[in-house]
């Protein structure tokens, strides 16, 4: 697909389908002369549609007077369509930070906008004379429900999907149209508009407990950062919310929740935590026995205890 892309940037005036099988890396190995070509004829155009998702303007021209031939049509990439702007340039180290970026997406949720961005990477020329680190970290989407949001907020789809809510035994059916997907305290969130209210809400994506299901309805997109306000609206939550928990000393719940973001040390060694949502954080202190006492809230402190009553029961 490079030497593709390639090839079609090299060109004015286009390449036809024959000129580029039989002479582009990857497809001329295995051109025949006799015609006997269908098979590679298919792979170029899966290939050209993949290139196109990756968002390559490729054109196709048809030949004067030839109109509807397909077998004339010329296929080419109009470098002004497809190069950065002549005022962005990246310096060595600028490059080898964003290979590194992109590398640390593939072969997760995001490998297409991976591959996309390495495609674009490459095409600037040249390597990097920096050193590059050994090992690259493997971010990955647990969440099954991430790439069809994904695709449905690129689209600006609306969709309808089950969501369960602590403390419920029943989904309930929610139709939104999803304005933003980002990562807090390590958590992916949907941000969206309910389409029958046009209330915004968030949703967290473990919640999900059925496929993403396009309602075949598209809607305009919203004006202004929607990841940015997004990420302000958690963060107001997880400032307003507090915990004050006792730990035990020199347990393995002092030294992680001392290093907590955003955790306050009392003058009687207690613990002021900040959280924005309360059954994940009951989860978390419940998960550490008794080297936790929560004080306060009088909801965590509940719920937390519930946990290890469940817990005993479960166990015998």
């Amino acid at each position: 697909m490079f030497s593709l892309v390639l090839a079609l940037l090299a060109t004015e005036t286009g390449l036809t389908k024959s000129e580029i099988l039989s002479t582009v890396q990857g497809y001329r190995q295995r051109y025949s002369t006799s015609g006997a070509n269908a098979n590679l004829e298919r792979q170029f155009e899966r290939d050209k549609d993949d290139i196109r998702d990756l968002g390559v303007p490729l054109e196709t021209i048809e030949s004067p007077g030839q109109a509807g031939n397909n077998q004339t049509l010329r296929y080419r990439i109009p470098r002004g369509s497809y190069e950065l702007p002549a005022d962005i340039s990246f310096s060595a180290e600028e490059t080898t930070l964003l290979n590194l970026a992109a590398m640390v997406w593939r072969e997760g949720s995001l490998s297409t906008e991976s591959r996309r961005a390495l495609l674009k990477l490459r095409s600037l020329g040249g390597t990097a004379d920096v050193p590059v680190l050994g090992y690259v970290t493997q971010l990955r989407s647990r969440d099954a429900a991430f790439e069809p949001l994904s695709t449905a907020l690129e689209r600006s789809s609306v969709v309808r999907f089950a969501y369960l809510k602590p403390g419920e035994s029943d989904a309930r059916v929610r139709t939104v149209m999803p304005l933003a997907l980002v990562q807090h305290q390590g958590r992916w969130h949907l941000s969206a508009e309910e389409a029958d209210t046009g209330v915004r809400k968030t949703f967290l994506l473990r919640r999900i407990v059925s496929e993403i299901i396009p309602t075949g309805t598209s809607f305009t997109p919203r004006g202004g950062d929607q990841s940015s306000i997004a990420l302000r609206e958690l963060d107001e939550v997880w400032n307003n919310h507090t915990a004050i928990v006792e730990v035990m000393p020199d347990s393995d719940a002092a030294t992680r929740l001392r290093k907590r973001r955003g955790t306050e040390t009392a003058a009687d060694d207690t613990l002021r935590l900040h959280y924005s949502d309360l059954n994940i954080i009951a989860d978390e202190l419940a998960g550490y026995g008794p080297e936790v006492l929560v004080i306060d809230p009088p909801a965590l402190r509940d719920a937390v205890i519930a946990r290890l009553r469940q817990t005993e029961n479960d166990h015998g």
